[in-house]
C-alpha cells in the first residue's frame, strides 16, 4: 500500500494554474495600532528593538508621551537603545518618533475605528496574523510557479546536491535535506562555515554536483555570504531561499526565492520559508517521478522492515 507521502507525491504535482481574478479588499481606515505597526514595517529590528516596538504598540496612549528616560526604564533597555531604535526607523531621534506617535495615540483615545479589536489581540495572535500575511504574500508570488518548477528540475539533476544553512538557518537546511534524501540519491548538508564549508563544497563539485541550495534567514551572517561566494568560486550555482530580494546575498546567488519571516516575537518564526521549502521539494519530486516513486517505495519497505514508526 502506498504511504501518505507517496500518495501526495503522485497527487500534488505542481501545475501552472491560473492567476486568481479575485480583487483583494483594501482596508479603508487603519486602526491606531495598525498605523503604529506601519512605522515599524519593513525594518529589521534587533530583539531589544522589538521589545521597544511591542511596548509602544501595547501601551500606545501612554508610551507616546513618555520621555526617553521613562520609556527606557519601562521597557528595560538603555537610553542609547531607544535612540538607535528611532534612528533605525528613519527618524532623527526619539523626539521625532514621539512626535509621530502622539497624533496616533490621541486618535486611539478618541476611539478610532478598529481599536477595540486590536486591544483584544494578544502578542501571539498578532504574530500569527503577521505569518498569515507572509503566507498570503508567498501565495501571490507563486501564482505562476514556473521558477519553482525550473529550480526543482535543476536541483533534482544535481548529484550530489548540497544544502547550506548556518546559524539560525540550520533548522531549515536540515529539514530540507532530511526530506530531499527520500527522493534524491545524494544530499549533503553544510552547517558550518570556514574551511569546513569550503571542503564540502569542493568535494561536491568534484563529485559532479552542479547546484547548492542555501538558506539565509535574518540576522544574515557574513559567514553565509562567504559560503555562497565560495560555492560560486568552485563552480557551483546557488539557489537562495531568504527573506530579502535585495542585498549582498541576493547579488551573489543565481536564483533567489523570497519568503517573509515572522518578526513580532523576540525570535523569528518561519511559516512562509517552511512552505516555500516544501514547494521546492515537491518540484524536485515532480522533476523525476519514476525516481521519486522508486525511492519512496524503497524507504517504505525499509521503514516496515525495521519498524521505524508507531501505528498511530
Amino acid at each position: 500500500m502506498a504511504s501518505g507521502q507517496q500518495e501526495r507525491a503522485q497527487a500534488a504535482a505542481i501545475t501552472s494554474g491560473r492567476r486568481s481574478s479575485e480583487a483583494e479588499a483594501e482596508v479603508a481606515t487603519a486602526s491606531p495600532v495598525e498605523r503604529v505597526r506601519a512605522l515599524f514595517g519593513g525594518h529589521r529590528l534587533s530583539p531589544a528593538q522589538r521589545r521597544i516596538a511591542q511596548f509602544l504598540t501595547d501601551h500606545l496612549t501612554e508610551a507616546a508621551f513618555l520621555s526617553i528616560t521613562e520609556l527606557a526604564e519601562r521597557v528595560g533597555v538603555s537610553q542609547p537603545s531607544v535612540t538607535r531604535f528611532a534612528s533605525s526607523l528613519g527618524f532623527s531621534g526619539y523626539p521625532a518618533l514621539r512626535e509621530a506617535l502622539q497624533p496616533i495615540a490621541l486618535s486611539a483615545v478618541a476611539g478610532a475605528p478598529g481599536e477595540g479589536e486590536e486591544r483584544h489581540r494578544n502578542e501571539l495572535q498578532s504574530a500569527i496574523d503577521a505569518e498569515i500575511e507572509n503566507l498570503t504574500s508567498l501565495r501571490r508570488s507563486l501564482a505562476a510557479p514556473g521558477r519553482i518548477v525550473d529550480i526543482g528540475r535543476e536541483l533534482a539533476r544535481s548529484v550530489p546536491l548540497t544544502v547550506v544553512g548556518l546559524r539560525i538557518s540550520v533548522s531549515l537546511a536540515e529539514y530540507f535535506a532530511y526530506a530531499a534524501r527520500r527522493i534524491h540519491p545524494d544530499v549533503r548538508v553544510v552547517t558550518r562555515g570556514g574551511s569546513v564549508a569550503y571542503d564540502g563544497l569542493l568535494q561536491a563539485r568534484e563529485a559532479g554536483g552542479t547546484w547548492v541550495l542555501a538558506f539565509a534567514m535574518p540576522r544574515h551572517a557574513k559567514e553565509t555570504l562567504a559560503v555562497v561566494r565560495a560555492a560560486r568560486g568552485v563552480g557551483l550555482r546557488v539557489a537562495l531561499v531568504t527573506d530579502l530580494a535585495l542585498g549582498p546575498l541576493a547579488d551573489e546567488a543565481d536564483e533567489v526565492f523570497t519568503a517573509g519571516t515572522g518578526s513580532r516575537l523576540v525570535f523569528d518564526s518561519y511559516a512562509a520559508p517552511g512552505v516555500l521549502s516544501a514547494g521546492i521539494l515537491q518540484a524536485m519530486a515532480d522533476a523525476d517521478p519514476e525516481r521519486t516513486q522508486a525511492r519512496l517505495e524503497k524507504y517504505e519497505h525499509a521503514a516496515e522492515q525495521h519498524d521505524f514508526f508507531l501505528d498511530d
